[in-house]
């Protein structure tokens, strides 16, 4: 059965959103077809506003309104340390911690050569530049602990390295709270291999 084509339309474009199948548009494209028109109204707004006023800090590349962004203008913020991360996302689960004040870098993405992001997708070369101008001592390596996290904090590892700078990265392992014997082989691995004294 075929819908309105403003409907088709709108399942079409909500498709194209990351995690979102056929079915999931559909649901969507129903519902907001039922909602009143203030709240449809209200959802094109908040959109049209995202694409209006919030852009990447051309510093640190994260999500921002003013440019640069309030952590790359910070005075209090430790510029020594900069913690390098896959997306803006990551930027706020660090945050939460309340622990970290040093700046950010956002690469934007993870080394991925099956889905062609190679360097030069990423925000790599705009580090090094960071790095090259001074006064950096430690880059925290904070890549997500997958495939291609791991990857990419190999590859930042190998290039800034050789600029004199101290290379970490987070420790990974047994979650707080999760019992050991779910824990796969890697998790293991990791939690004894990032283990410290008490």
């Amino acid at each position: 059965m075929s819908y309105p084509e403003p409907l088709n339309r709108l399942v079409d474009q909500l498709k194209r959103l990351p995690g979102i199948g056929a079915k999931s548009a559909q649901r969507l494209a129903f519902h907001i077809l039922k909602t009143p028109r203030e709240d449809a109204d209200r959802l094109c707004e908040a959109i049209r506003d995202v694409k209006e006023r919030v852009t990447y800090c051309s510093i640190c590349s994260n999500t921002t309104e003013v440019d640069p962004c309030i952590f790359c203008s910070a005075d209090t913020r430790d510029r020594r340390v900069i913690c390098v991360v896959e997306e803006p996302q990551n930027v706020t689960a660090i945050e939460k911690t309340r622990d970290f004040k040093g700046v950010y870098h956002v690469l934007m993405g993870a080394l991925s050569p099956l889905q062609g992001i190679g360097p030069d997708e990423l925000k790599i070369q705009a580090l090094l530049a960071r790095v090259a101008q001074g006064g950096v001592e430690e880059i925290i390596l904070a890549t997500n602990p997958n495939v291609e996290g791991e990857a990419t904090a190999l590859y930042l590892a190998r290039l800034l390295k050789p600029l004199g700078v101290r290379v970490t990265r987070i420790a990974m392992g047994v979650p707080v709270g999760s019992d050991l014997e779910y824990a796969d082989e890697v998790t293991m691995h990791k939690a004894m291999e990032g283990r410290r004294e008490l």
